[in-house]
């Protein structure tokens, strides 16, 4: 029976991850299917720009495999619960982790059962939710793989009253709440300060690092808050 791309590319990563870490080739996979063998290879390449952990052994015996360490198996998640991670992630427009977040979901749908996998969907185009009121940017991505590395920042931004200002930041974290902050080491006015993320014009990614320094709230602009570290909140271990 034929199915849909997206139908196709969750089936190929259950394919590969069942027999993991054995490999299927191309050909296989495109018989397996019944697609051309350039559509497979444009489907594992997709794949493999999404995130998933494909890579291609070679010669006679070789194909595509999937590294069953890092991905995920199948899950008993609810089309309820699914379609609540989708609702959350609506919420994240315009954070440093609306794109990660994205592709945290599509790999829990990747690996959901495929009834399962129906509900959600279906579950899902019943929900309305307003458009998110900014479109999209790099910006945040920017600022939280700046963050992940300690590579310095050149930020634009503007204050309160609009005027636009350029600084050197070395990025130590995220604040978030009814807006987001990047909290960064100001090297201009050597101070930590926290610069809003919808005010921020430009951030460029210099190659420079800087070495770990703690991080003093009370030294923040930000008005008086509650505030508890992601970690403890949901219990990272």
């Amino acid at each position: 029976m034929a199915v849909n791309r997206t139908e196709r590319l969750y089936a190929l990563v259950e394919e590969l991850r069942a027999v993991s870490p054995r490999p299927r080739s191309a050909r296989w996979l495109a018989d397996r299917f019944g697609v051309s063998t350039r559509t497979i290879e444009r489907d594992l390449s997709a794949l493999q720009q999404s995130g998933v952990p494909l890579y291609a052994e070679p010669g006679r015996s070789g194909g595509y495999a999937v590294d069953k360490d890092h991905t995920l198996p199948p899950l008993t998640i609810t089309p309820a619960e699914a379609a609540a991670l989708a609702v959350a992630l609506h919420g994240l427009s315009g954070t440093p982790f609306a794109a990660d977040a994205r592709s945290a979901l599509h790999k829990v749908f990747a690996v959901m059962p495929q009834r399962d996998r129906h509900a959600a969907r279906d579950l899902a185009a019943r929900v309305r939710l307003a458009a998110p009121p900014v479109r999209p940017s790099a910006l945040p991505h920017t600022l939280r793989v700046a963050l992940s590395t300690r590579r310095l920042l050149h930020l634009r931004h503007a204050d309160a009253q609009g005027r636009v200002t350029e600084s050197t930041v070395e990025p130590l974290g995220f604040l978030g709440g009814d807006h987001w902050y990047l909290i960064g080491w100001c090297r201009l006015q050597c101070a930590v300060r926290d610069f809003r993320l919808d005010r921020i014009h430009a951030a460029r990614a210099l190659e420079e690092t800087a070495e770990p320094r703690p991080v003093d709230l009370s030294e923040l602009d930000t008005p008086g808050k509650d505030f508890v570290a992601l970690d403890e909140l949901y219990g990272f271990a």
